[in-house]
C-alpha cells in the first residue's frame, strides 16, 4: 500500500444524501461535499458515486471539467471505509483490497442496517477501473482505521481492530497477519485508543497519521479535563518506544484538538430518526479533528471549524507539507455525520493501469 503523498491519478467520493445520518434530508451535507469535490479537482481529477435518484441532483451541482459523476449505489457516504484500499504490486500495477464492511460493528455497535449496498462500493470501483480485487471475505476492516508510510509501517488503534465487534474470532496476531498478507506491511504500530467519543471505535485516520516516513502528526491536547488528555498520552508513549519497519524511531508532531465541539438542538432537529441508526444529540461531543485531512497532487484539503485552533492547524500543516498548498474548508456539516474530509476519500494511486 502505498503512502497517501505519493502521486495519485484520482480520488474517490460518494455523494450523501441518508436523512437518517444527514440533516435535511442531506442538503447541507452535500454543499459541503461539493466544496471538497472541487478543491481535489484543482489537484487531480475526481469520480463520485451517486445513487440512482440523486442522480441528475449531483451531475447538475458537480459540472466540472476534472469531477465525473457515475451511478453507484451506497447506504452512506463514506468512501475511505467502503471503498477498496490500493495497492501496488511489484510491476508497478494498481490493485484493490475490498474489505468486508460491516457498518463499523454490525449488530453489536454498528451504526445502521442494512449495509449490503456499502459492503459492495469496492467491488464497482474495482469493476469500473478495471483493477484486480482481493476480496478478504469474513476479515472486517474500515480503510479509515489504517495509515501507512509507503516504506513497510502501519498505524493502527486497538480500539479498533480489537474490538470484538470486527474479527472476534481472529487474535492480535492474525490481524496482523492479515495486514502483512494484504498490505505487505512489515510493521503495525499499535495505539491504545482513538479520539474520545469517535463513533467509528477509534479510527487512526482521525487520530494520527503519517506525514512522512519516520514522522506522525497526533492529535493533542494539555487540557488535563479534556477526556482525549490521557488517550493523547496513551499514544505518545507507544509512538516514543516504537520503531518503524525500517528501524527509524519517530518524530512526533502535535497537533491541536478543536472544540470541544456539539452540534445544536436545531442541528439535531433536522436529522431523521430510524431504528439502529445512531442518534444526534446536543449533549453528545463531536470527535472533531484536524488530523482527517487529504493529501492530494500538490495538495492538503483540510476541515477548518471557525474556532480559534483552525489558524494554528493551518499553520502546521503548511510547515509540514511546506511543497504543497494548504486548502482548510469548512468541515462542521460533514463532521455532523461522523467523520471528516479524510474519510469521505479514497485516493487511488498512479502507478501502472490496471
Amino acid at each position: 500500500m502505498p503512502a497517501e503523498w505519493e502521486s495519485h491519478s484520482q480520488t474517490w467520493m460518494l455523494w450523501p444524501e441518508r436523512p437518517d445520518n444527514w440533516r435535511l434530508g442531506g442538503k447541507p451535507a452535500q454543499a459541503a461535499f461539493i466544496e471538497v469535490a472541487r478543491a481535489i479537482a484543482r489537484f487531480e481529477p475526481v469520480s463520485v458515486g451517486v445513487c440512482a435518484g440523486q442522480y441528475e441532483n449531483a451531475c447538475a451541482r458537480l459540472e466540472h471539467p476534472a469531477i465525473r459523476v457515475l451511478e453507484i449505489s451506497s447506504d452512506d457516504a463514506w468512501a475511505r471505509d467502503t471503498g477498496p484500499t490500493f495497492v501496488i504490486d511489484d510491476k508497478g500495477e494498481v490493485r484493490g483490497v475490498d474489505w468486508t464492511f460491516n457498518a463499523w460493528g454490525g449488530l453489536e455497535g454498528g451504526l445502521y442496517w442494512p449495509w449490503q449496498r456499502d459492503d459492495q462500493v469496492a467491488r464497482k470501483i474495482l469493476q469500473i477501473e478495471r483493477c484486480v480485487r482481493y476480496r478478504t471475505e469474513g476479515f472486517v476492516l474500515e480503510g479509515g482505521a489504517i495509515h501507512v508510510d509507503g516504506e513497510g509501517s502501519l498505524l493502527t488503534t486497538e480500539e479498533c481492530l480489537l474490538n470484538a465487534n470486527r474479527n472476534p474470532q481472529l487474535s492480535r496476531a492474525q490481524i496482523e497477519n492479515v495486514l502483512y498478507e494484504q498490505l505487505a506491511v512489515e510493521r503495525v504500530i499499535w495505539l491504545p485508543l482513538g479520539l474520545y467519543n469517535d463513533e467509528t471505535d477509534g479510527h487512526v485516520d482521525n487520530f494520527c497519521c503519517f506525514v512522512r516516513p519516520g514522522e506522525v502528526l497526533l492529535a493533542w491536547t494539555d487540557d488535563p479535563y479534556d477526556l482525549n488528555h490521557a488517550r493523547c498520552r496513551a499514544a505518545l508513549e507507544v509512538l516514543k518506544h516504537t520503531r518503524d519497519a525500517r528501524g527509524r524511531a519517530l518524530k512526533v508532531h502535535k497537533m491541536p484538538i478543536p472544540g470541544p465541539l456539539y452540534a445544536t438542538a436545531e442541528e439535531c432537529a433536522g436529522v431523521d430518526r430510524a431504528v439502529g441508526s445512531q442518534p444526534r444529540d446536543p449533549s453528545i461531543r463531536l470527535a472533531g479533528s484536524y488530523i482527517n485531512f487529504l493529501i492530494v497532487n500538490g495538495g492538503i484539503i483540510a476541515p477548518a471549524f471557525d474556532v480559534p485552533q483552525d489558524r494554528e492547524a493551518q499553520a502546521i500543516l503548511q510547515r509540514l507539507f511546506p511543497e504543497r498548498e494548504v486548502v482548510m474548508l469548512p468541515g462542521r456539516e460533514i463532521l455532523l455525520g461522523g467523520g471528516n474530509i479524510h474519510c469521505i476519500t479514497q485516493q487511488q494511486p498512479a502507478g501502472q493501469p490496471c
